[in-house]
C-alpha cells in the first residue's frame, strides 16, 4: 500500500510540474477574425445645373443594380453647378458640398472618388469601383437608424479591426433618396419632376468626421444622435457611415431608418 500511495503521489507531481512549464504562447490560440466583403463608397459630385450629371447617375445606377449593396453613392450637391435654389424652386446644395468640392480640387461635374482614390471621371467609375471591391477589407462595420419622437435620428456604429491597427476616421452622413426637384438634361432641356437619389443632407459627426482607433480584434459601438429638419422626408432617410485615413476609405456601411418597435 505505501508503495502504491509514493507512487501516486510522484505520478500527481509530474502531472502538476509539466503543466505548470505551459508558455503563455501556448496557452491561448489567436483566431484570426474573418474579413467582412469589401464595400465601395462613391461620392459623386454632382449638381443640379450639370447637364452630364444625369448620365453619371445612370452609371450609378447600373453599378447598384450589379454589385446591391456593396457599392455605395452619396451625391454631393455643390461647386459651380449646384444650385442653392429660389423662392419658387427646390435647391439640394449645400455649404458642406461647397467645401469638400474645394477641399478635393475639383475642376469639374459630375466627378467622383471611389474610395478617396483622387478625382474619377464618371466614364471610369465602373473600373474603379470593380478595382476597390477585389480588395480585402480591414474592418467590420455596421449602423442601425432609429427616428425618435419624429424629431431626432439615433444612430449606432459598430466597427471591428479584423487586421491590424486602425488609426483613421468615422464619418456618419445622413442621405435622402426621391426627391423631387429640376435638374437640367444632356440634352439641355430642364426636367422639374427628375427624382434625385442618395443625396447628401448633412454630416452628423462634423465635416471630417471624429477619430477612431481599433487594434486588431477590438471592438467599439459609438452612439449619436441627429436632428432632423423639417424639409427631410423620413421615410427616405438613410445614414452612411465609413472609416478612412490617408490612405483612402477602408469600409463603408449603410442602414435604412427605422421606428422601434
Amino acid at each position: 500500500m505505501k508503495r502504491a500511495l509514493l507512487f501516486t503521489a510522484i505520478l500527481t507531481a509530474a502531472i502538476l510540474t509539466t503543466c505548470s512549464h505551459i508558455d503563455e504562447d501556448e496557452r491561448y490560440i489567436y483566431e484570426k477574425l474573418e474579413q467582412a466583403d469589401r464595400v465601395v463608397l462613391l461620392e459623386d459630385f454632382t449638381g443640379q445645373r450639370c447637364v452630364n450629371c444625369p448620365r453619371g447617375t445612370e452609371v450609378i445606377e447600373q453599378l447598384q443594380k450589379e454589385f446591391g449593396d456593396k457599392v455605395i453613392a452619396v451625391g454631393i450637391h455643390g461647386g459651380p453647378l449646384g444650385f442653392a435654389g429660389t423662392a419658387t424652386a427646390k435647391g439640394l446644395a449645400t455649404n458642406v458640398g461647397d467645401e469638400y468640392y474645394d477641399h478635393w480640387k475639383l475642376e469639374y461635374q459630375p466627378v467622383g472618388l471611389v474610395n478617396r482614390h483622387g478625382a474619377v471621371n464618371y466614364t471610369d467609375w465602373t473600373k474603379e469601383v470593380v478595382a476597390e471591391l477585389a480588395k480585402p477589407a480591414r474592418l467590420n462595420l455596421g449602423a442601425e437608424l432609429q427616428l425618435v419622437d419624429d424629431q431626432s435620428l439615433f444612430i449606432t456604429v459598430s466597427a471591428q479591426s479584423t487586421d491590424g491597427t486602425i488609426n483613421g476616421h468615422l464619418q456618419v452622413w445622413v442621405i435622402e433618396d426621391g426627391i423631387t426637384a429640376l435638374q437640367m438634361m444632356p440634352d439641355g432641356s430642364t426636367n422639374r419632376e427628375y427624382v434625385h437619389n442618395h443625396v447628401l443632407r448633412t454630416p452628423v459627426n462634423g465635416t471630417w468626421g471624429e477619430d477612431i482607433t481599433l487594434n486588431e480584434g477590438q471592438y467599439r459601438s459609438i452612439a449619436m444622435m441627429q436632428p432632423l429638419n423639417p424639409e427631410w422626408n423620413t421615410n427616405n432617410l438613410s445614414i452612411v457611415a465609413f472609416v478612412y485615413d490617408d490612405s483612402g476609405v477602408l469600409q463603408a456601411t449603410k442602414a435604412q431608418i427605422s421606428t422601434p418597435q
